[in-house]
C-alpha cells in the first residue's frame, strides 16, 4: 500500500488533507493525474496536518464572529416608517430589502435580503419578529417596528 494526501475530496477515500492508504497503481494512474492526491512524504504529511489545524481555528473564529454578530442583531430594534391607510394597512408592503437596508443603516452590517426569514412582505403596522441567518451559521430575531409615516 502506498500512501497519499488528498488535495480534494474524493467520494469513498476522504477530505481535503486526509492521508489515506491506497493501493500504489491507483495513486499512480488515477489519483495523481487528475489532482485529486499527491503522494505522501514526512513534509507533505506535516504541511497536511497544519493546513488542517489553520482550517480548524478559522472555523472556530469565523462560528464567535458569528455568535457575536447575532447577539448584536438580537439587540437590535428596527423602526421602519411606511406609509398606510387609516385601519393599519400598508400602501404596499415592507419587504426583505427594506429591512436589510435598515439593518445597514442601524448597525452597518451588510446582511444578504436571501438570509432574512420574512415568509410573506409586511402588509400591516406593529411590531414583528423577524429571523436573520448570519454568515457562520448563526440566526439572530430582530424586533421590527414598522410605524406610520408622519
Amino acid at each position: 500500500m502506498a500512501q497519499a494526501i488528498l488535495l480534494k475530496a474524493v467520494d469513498g477515500l476522504g477530505e481535503v488533507g486526509d492521508a489515506i492508504d491506497v493501493a500504489p497503481g491507483y495513486l499512480r494512474n488515477y489519483l495523481v493525474p487528475r489532482s485529486l492526491a499527491q503522494p505522501a512524504t514526512q513534509a507533505s504529511l506535516e504541511e497536511a496536518q497544519r493546513r488542517r489545524e489553520a482550517q480548524d481555528r478559522a472555523a472556530r473564529e469565523a462560528l464567535e464572529r458569528a455568535g457575536e454578530t447575532a447577539a448584536l442583531l438580537s439587540k437590535t430594534v428596527l423602526t421602519i416608517n411606511h406609509r398606510a391607510g387609516e385601519d393599519g394597512k400598508l400602501f404596499g408592503s415592507v419587504t426583505t430589502k427594506e429591512i436589510a437596508d435598515a439593518i445597514s443603516q442601524a448597525r452597518g452590517l451588510r446582511i444578504d435580503r436571501k438570509k432574512i426569514l420574512l415568509e410573506d412582505p409586511i402588509h400591516e403596522l406593529g411590531t414583528y419578529m423577524i429571523g436573520i441567518e448570519v454568515p457562520g451559521g448563526a440566526t439572530a430575531s430582530v424586533k421590527t417596528i414598522v410605524a406610520e409615516q408622519k
